[in-house]
């Protein structure tokens, strides 16, 4: 029956990994919200346009999602953008922008769905990055918001358990875009290649299902093996 079938709400799900992410859960049978600020055609899901930055838009999102399908067995935080400038011309409004986006409104959705999220027995995952580990020149902002966003992953993990799981996600070069890719691109990969969204959408789907019942607060690095490798100029 519909009202039995498993509900997820994916932000930032109108493309890129946010899509494969609602499309691989809707394939597998979900009921899949999909919350972004901007539109999209044939988005895999009931598609919501919302900041998820914004308090008052989170919570109407929760609500209508409690109206609609009646209950929330997974959210999946993924909405997040990235500001790349030197840091002496980053404002003050930038850096907040960044931070509301990737890292608050991860808690703002845990707030608002809990209620939902215990009696489901549900799981969070959040879509962190490699760059909470490492870094690029002037990407201050964002990697302060995704290293944060995997503390806050294992917070919420010890208070929201045993009911809810909460787990990251950190992607490396993830090709969004279907960029020109060259060999080397994908050979500097230990895995022998650039990642795709279905390679991060694939773990999502695994945490949020019952086979990863005994996985909560971890970190998963889905890279292709980058952060591993010891690199030095020759």
């Amino acid at each position: 029956m519909e009202q039995d079938r498993r509900v997820a709400l994916v932000t930032g799900g109108a493309r890129g990994i946010g899509r494969a992410v609602a499309a691989r859960l809707a394939a597998d049978g979900w009921r899949v919200v999909v919350a972004d600020r901007e539109g999209a055609e044939d988005v895999p899901g009931r598609l919501v346009e919302a900041d998820v930055a914004d308090e008052a838009a989170v919570g109407r999102l929760v609500e209508g999602i409690a109206q609609a399908e009646g209950r929330l067995d997974a959210l999946v935080c993924n909405a997040g953008f990235m500001i790349r400038k030197p840091i002496r011309e980053l404002s003050l409004g930038e850096w907040n922008a960044v931070l509301g986006t990737n890292l608050t409104s991860a808690f703002l959705l845990a707030r608002a769905a809990e209620t939902m999220l215990r009696p489901a027995r549900g799981a969070i995952v959040t879509i962190a990055s490699t760059r909470a580990h490492q870094s690029e020149a002037n990407t201050e902002s964002y990697s302060a918001s995704k290293g944060g966003l995997m503390a806050l992953t294992h917070a919420l993990a010890i208070s929201l358990g045993p009911e809810v799981r909460v787990n990251c996600v950190s992607p490396g070069w993830i090709d969004t875009k279907g960029e020109a890719l060259r060999p080397e691109d994908h050979a500097q990969h230990p895995a022998g290649r650039v990642g795709r969204p279905e390679d991060v959408a694939a773990l999502v789907a695994w945490l949020v299902g019952p086979e990863s019942g005994f996985v909560t607060g971890a970190e998963f690095l889905s890279d292709g093996g980058m952060t591993r490798k010891m690199i030095y100029a020759e």
